[in-house]
């Protein structure tokens, strides 16, 4: 679980989202308060190895790590561009807004690695957004500027950069320090070359002292000694240092608090916002979570702020070990950090987002628990200036699905419309498909249950699209009665101005019907929508109805759509009809189907021809001819019917003669 939220942090510092969020920004910290302005600290290569940030949330045109995953690509050529061209800083911020550009920590290090060899467009780069938010460039983007200034041969500037890298208490990589000394020693750079090596020299002898400390202490009781031999070791105690020790003590909490302790209550250094992070790490699991708390309100006393890496790691471990309620609160106490700040796209989506899908997956035997945590991290969410969008809603219910709980949908979305209120907008696509899922899986109540949230949700209520998915879904479920409650309700509520999608909806209940040996249900569904709604059935609809009610033997039904037909505007279905009464139908049947037809007081000539062609091939001739005997006098004395009956009576005598025949012939 750790590891799958360091890629996550790793992911979001460097990298959908799908979709921008809005909480806690991955800064730089400031620098340590009590920091020697000679000595050189870890860069790079330390135990922190991405610079420690806190929930901050910039401005929109402020450097900040704020993700836009779609944008970066194109942003990062736009950049380059803006910056080779522009001649002043006016030029390039109006360049920037009018392409709505963000420079964030992902965009900055891809356009300084592009930079490397043009170091006029990097310090240029560089230089800008050190002026506007120098505080919240991390270490690898420092990193990235003393390579780019020393392989380049801007050795002044090289320097100058290393003196605010000091200060800011990072350390240069050891993949810049290589190319820079390479560059040194090319160019024959003598005194530079000392002077960088002596840099990285400085550089491995810090990196051995926090392992010597962290040893001390591993090894034995707190005491006297223990104290006596770490001070006998001469260390700058520094925010590095510190940070480092306590993070080789992660599997003795106690020991790490008691040196924590110390060295604050010694005078040997002041804790500040890091030292605070690197202890708060170690107390985050669930044999210390009442000193974690401890430590994490005096921290905020302090007026220091958590770290988002902090953040990340301790409401994983939380979770991993199912300490929901923990994680909970620790979810509040960070977007708590955020508060009277402007809201923005940022990792809290990503983690409310994990901890909405933990809450599901870790509560199952306890639902009353589960719905106040899931109401807490929903509320807290919305509460804090954010909206509940697709892709919240859909990961919790993808979840349910996944566990084979998809009945407490419905619950989910009441805790969810509850608490968020206005703040809670599934698009209609997301809607149809949760109300597809509960129906389609015959889960009617929680169906039913959903229908009614939205339509008490103000800015979502379920449009022809939802009810159209319900219905469907219902009809996969086999529940026929369910479906048709459902359109009629629909009906009800959107009316026929819903249009188009109700004819669908419709087409597809008389189809489930149909599917079912259920067509007389579906013709009187058909007659009452038609007669009480002026529905207007599809032209498909009309044709699967008329098909499965004469495959059930019930002409009389079937032939009373063809005047809805007609008056509907469709031209006559009549294939199936001839093709019925050729092989079983009456006579009178016959009457009645050239009667439903009529166009303008008369029957289609074609249609009276391919009737009596019909009865002809079935071998009924008596048929055909009690049907012309019966049939209005221009059909009787039409030139084609009645060379068609003298075909008819030739082909019959043929038959009839063809025995005699052959008898004579033997």
């Amino acid at each position: 679980m750790r590891n799958q939220w360091r890629l996550l942090l790793r992911l979001h510092s460097a990298a959908k989202v799908s979709n921008p969020l809005s909480l806690h920004q991955v800064l730089s910290p400031s620098s340590p308060q009590s920091l020697p302005p000679s000595l050189l600290l870890p860069l790079a290569a330390s135990h922190h190895p991405s610079t420690p940030s806190t929930f901050q949330i910039p401005s929109p045109r402020h450097f900040s790590s704020e993700i836009s995953v779609n944008n970066e690509v194109s942003d990062h050529s736009l950049v380059i561009e803006i910056f080779s061209k522009s001649t002043n800083n006016d030029e390039i911020q109006h360049q920037l807004e009018s392409n709505n550009v963000n420079i964030t920590d992902y965009l900055l290090l891809n356009v300084l690695e592009d930079l490397k060899s043009n170091p006029d467009t990097a310090v240029k780069f560089f230089d800008w957004v050190s002026a506007r938010e120098g505080e919240r460039l991390s270490s690898k983007g420092y990193d990235l500027m003393l390579g780019i200034l020393g392989r380049n041969g801007l050795v002044k500037e090289f320097w100058d950069l290393i003196g605010v890298v000091k200060k800011k208490g990072f350390r240069l990589s050891k993949d810049t320090f290589c190319a820079v000394e390479e560059y040194f020693q090319r160019e024959g750079l003598e005194n530079d070359l000392d002077m960088l090596r002596i840099l990285d020299l400085d550089t491995e002898v810090e990196s051995v002292v926090p392992g010597k400390v962290s040893g001390i202490i591993r090894d034995n009781v707190w005491d006297e000694d223990v104290e006596k031999r770490i001070r006998e070791l001469n260390a700058p105690f520094s925010s590095d240092l510190i940070a480092t020790v306590l993070e080789n003590l992660r599997q003795e909490p106690s020991k790490a608090l008691i040196f924590f302790r110390w060295v604050d209550e010694s005078g040997l250094f002041k804790h500040d916002e890091k030292t605070y992070n690197a202890m708060a790490l170690v107390l985050g699991r669930g044999d210390c979570v009442d000193r974690f708390w401890n430590l994490v309100r005096e921290m905020r006393d302090a007026g220091y702020e958590m770290e988002m890496a902090t953040y990340i790691e301790a409401l994983s471990d939380f979770v991993g070990m199912r300490m929901m309620r923990d994680a909970v609160d620790l979810y509040d106490f960070a977007m708590a950090a955020c508060e009277n700040k402007p809201p923005s796209k940022s990792s809290s989506d990503c983690t409310t987002t994990f901890l909405l899908k933990s809450i599901i997956s870790a509560s199952v035997d306890q639902l009353d628990m589960e719905m106040e945590l899931f109401s807490k991290v929903v509320k807290v969410f919305t509460d804090s200036g954010n909206v509940l969008e697709d892709s919240h809603v859909n990961a919790v219910f993808k979840s349910l699905k996944g566990l084979g709980r998809v009945g407490d949908c419905s619950k989910i979305m009441e805790v969810m419309a509850g608490s968020a209120g206005f703040r809670f907008r599934p698009s209609s696509a997301l809607q149809g498909k949760m109300a597809f899922w509960l129906s389609s899986l015959g889960e009617k109540d929680g169906a039913r249950k959903l229908m009614e949230t939205l339509e008490a949700s103000s800015g979502c209520k379920p449009d022809s699209m939802t009810w159209t998915s319900l219905i469907q879904g219902h009809c996969v479920a086999g529940n026929l009665d369910e479906a048709s409650r459902c359109f009629e309700n629909m009906v009800e509520i959107l009316g026929m101005a819903s249009g188009s999608a109700a004819v669908y909806a419709f087409q597809v209940l008389v189809t489930a019907y149909c599917r079912k040996n259920e067509a007389v249900e579906a013709f009187r569904l058909l007659c009452n929508m038609v007669t009480a709604k002026d529905l207007k059935p599809s032209h498909p609809t009309y044709k699967i109805l008329i098909i499965k009610l004469l495959v059930q033997n019930c002409f009389e039904y079937a032939v009373q759509l063809l005047p809805l037909m007609k008056i509907h505007g469709f031209p006559p279905f009549v294939d199936p009809f001839i093709k019925h009464v050729s092989m079983r139908g009456t006579v009178d049947d016959a009457m009645r189907l050239l009667t439903a037809i009529k166009i303008k007081k008369s029957t289609s000539n074609s249609v009276i021809l391919r009737m009596f062609e019909a009865f002809s091939k079935a071998g009924r001739f008596d048929e055909a001819q009690n049907l012309l005997a019966i049939c209005p006098r221009y059909i009787r004395n039409n030139a084609d019917v009645l060379d068609l009956f003298a075909s008819m009576m030739m082909s019959q005598k043929a038959v009839s003669l063809s025995p005699a025949a052959a008898v004579a012939s033997q």
